[in-house]
């Protein structure tokens, strides 16, 4: 695999793209094959593949001498009095995983004061790499090469392509997006559909799920914020991870920037 083509490259970066490479191999040698799944205590899904990937992940990182927060980890609270602290999800989209849908991701961001300073998504079954380096711009590696990606300039909102979950899209979504006068709407698993936003693929990622967790986006607002995008709760507050409550409170919206404050406006009104 070549190098990504950044020429200020912090250390760290090679060394998520590695664990996001390695992890995905792990994941799909599972996938293929019979593995068990469990349930957790909060009734979400779990395979061995995402103890696997959690498994490979920490090994690749913990060359860095920084803490951890993962999902499938208890949580070491040492890590609120940290500036820098890694934000991992093993496996997004384990739901997409049982299902043989193929899209599930690897997640991985490092955090400095609150803020991604760098975002890997690793697609395994899609061969492909979505990362970014705060101030370096977002690269997409597909097809044996990396391209730089960046959002589209669609600024109405009827001819914005929207993306949502397909396992946990609710009523009160679907009623907010057809009061947007949004008409294309596609179901896409895990933090692929802030990969398509980041590649100019689709406008806008809308959720006002209160049960999205810090590593469930992390990743994502470092890619979406180089791609020229913006990510914000659905009130238009900005996000900070590293927090002692790893819940995002206010759903999540993700979009090319420049439609950002017409959705928030709208959703104001039905508050």
């Amino acid at each position: 695999m070549e190098d990504i083509p950044i020429s200020d490259k912090i250390p760290e970066l090679d060394i998520a793209i590695e664990a996001a490479k390695k992890a995905g191999e792990a994941i799909l040698e599972i996938y293929h094959e019979d593995y068990k799944k469990f349930t957790k205590n909060d009734d979400s899904p779990i395979t061995d593949a995402d103890l696997k990937s959690n498994e490979v992940i920490k090994k690749i990182l913990s060359q860095t001498e920084h803490e951890i927060l993962s999902e499938e980890d208890k949580d070491d609270l040492n890590r609120l009095s940290k500036e820098m602290i890694w934000i991992v999800d093993p496996l997004d989209g384990t739901s997409d995983f049982i299902d043989k849908t193929g899209e599930f991701t690897v997640m991985i961001s490092l955090i400095k004061n609150k803020k991604p300073i760098l975002g890997v998504i690793g697609w395994p079954t899609g061969k492909t790499l979505f990362v970014a380096q705060k101030d370096s711009g977002a690269f997409r590696y597909s097809n044996q090469e990396w391209k730089k990606i960046s959002v589209t300039h669609v600024s109405e909102l009827p001819k914005c392509r929207t993306v949502g979950s397909r396992h946990h899209l609710s009523d009160k979504e679907k009623s907010f997006i057809k009061k947007l006068g949004i008409e294309d709407f596609t179901s896409i698993g895990s933090s692929l559909k802030v990969g398509k936003i980041s590649s100019g693929e689709a406008e806008a990622y809308i959720t006002t799920t209160n049960k999205m967790k810090e590593w469930d986006s992390a990743a994502s607002y470092c890619i979406i914020s180089e791609a020229g995008g913006k990510m914000t709760d659905m009130l238009g507050n900005d996000i900070t991870y590293n927090n002692k409550d790893v819940y995002h409170k206010n759903g999540i919206l993700v979009t090319n920037g420049l439609i950002h404050d017409k959705i928030i406006e709208e959703f104001k009104k039905l508050e």
